[in-house]
């Protein structure tokens, strides 16, 4: 356990909860999670759901119908052939980090990982017993991964390669062409590659790209998805997988070990947001995208900062080493003297020390007042 890591945000949220509460006005920007109420028709299929008697157990890998729909996305969006039956189904896409990488690393085993990256991902690598080795995002090539730096880091000992794109912490995205020469350098590797591709279509520049569109690595690559960020569904707790064949057996014996199944009603509701109107996600990736630009904007007028401009999910990640102030002070002092709940970059990996995270879930008006606030403290000194 002593390799297991907590997650930042979480930690943050309670400090900030408990300046709350001794009255203090706090602007949330530590969390990644949509500002967005859950979709009224997605809601209305949920109670319809708990109505209609669906509160007993399920299959464990997921309900048939919800799968069907899953497979028919994924074979839509990236362009894949696929089948219902490597799509599992999951209480949240968390569970398909831990569940793979258990199966499939070991000690003596090499897990490559994005670094400043979601902490769950070094967290879980460590508890296997493997070793974890980071790929480094640097803000030079827009956050995106450094084909020189990869090929000297990838050795035999390499079982798993994770990626993600758009990121977690930096809104950056791995290039097409980039994520073509990694498929090429390893697809004729005994490895394989989790995609984490939860932010797919919180998207504002280009289209994104997934790896497993790439001819030969639709059989090594595990695609994770759900619907927390797409949807506003974060405490419904659903996600899913689409798994190369052999390695859905394994995943379904560790998901009935530990949660059965994933609650048949949440899956009702799932269904319906994958088959019914999209509306609510254009309106919902539109308004992230006038955010980004308020945001962006705002940082880059700030002495001493300077921020990239993200192309994808709903975080902006701040260069703060013109303030002559370590990025983990500055994150405690933002949120003790200006307000501002936000999250210092060395949460994310030692390569994100240097940056803050800020997620621009918030409503545009906050994040205005946000960005004045911090404007404020930074002139006092």
């Amino acid at each position: 356990m002593k390799g297991v890591r907590g997650e930042g945000a979480f930690d943050v949220l309670v400090k900030a909860r408990a300046l709350e509460a001794q009255g203090k006005s706090i602007i949330h920007m530590e969390i990644g999670e949509p500002d967005f109420p859950t979709p009224k028709h997605i809601v209305e299929a949920g109670k319809r759901a708990l109505d209609a008697g669906h509160t007993k157990y399920g299959p464990t890998q997921g309900e048939p119908a919800l799968r069907e729909a899953i497979a028919a996305h994924i074979g839509q969006t990236r362009g894949i052939e696929t089948k219902a039956s490597r799509v599992v189904v999951t209480p949240g896409a968390k569970p398909i980090l831990f569940y793979t990488m258990l199966a499939l690393l070991e000690e003596g085993d090499e897990a490559m990982f994005p670094n400043p990256g979601f902490p769950i991902y070094e967290s879980m690598i460590n508890y296997t017993g493997a070793k974890a080795v980071s790929m480094p995002l640097v803000e030079e090539r827009g956050f995106t991964i450094d084909l020189d730096e990869f090929r000297n880091k990838l050795t035999d000992k390499t079982k798993l390669i994770v990626l993600c794109s758009p990121q977690n912490p930096t809104g950056g995205s791995v290039r097409e062409e980039d994520l073509r020469e990694i498929a090429a350098l390893v697809k004729d590797r005994d490895l394989t590659v989790l995609s984490d591709e939860i932010y797919s279509r919180i998207v504002f520049d280009g289209k994104p790209f997934s790896i497993a569109s790439v001819p030969g690595m639709e059989d090594k690559t595990i695609v994770l998805d759900g619907f927390s960020k797409t949807y506003s569904m974060t405490g419904w707790r659903i996600g899913y997988a689409h798994l190369p064949q052999w390695l859905v057996d394994p995943v379904c014996l560790l998901m009935v070990n530990s949660a059965s199944h994933t609650a048949s009603f949440t899956q009702q509701a799932a269904l319906e947001a994958l088959s019914g109107p999209q509306d609510s996600v254009d309106m919902m990736v539109a308004e992230f995208k006038r955010r980004r630009d308020l945001i962006v904007g705002g940082f880059n007028s700030i002495p001493g900062f300077r921020c990239a401009n993200p192309s994808g999910a709903f975080y902006a990640f701040p260069n703060i080493t013109g303030t002559g102030i370590s990025s983990k002070v500055l994150a405690d002092r933002i949120l003790n003297e200006a307000g501002v709940s936000c999250l210092d970059g060395g949460a994310f990996g030692k390569f994100g020390d240097g940056y803050l995270r800020f997620s621009y879930a918030a409503a545009y008006e906050k994040i205005e007042e946000a960005l004045e606030r911090i404007r404020k403290m930074i002139a006092a000194g």
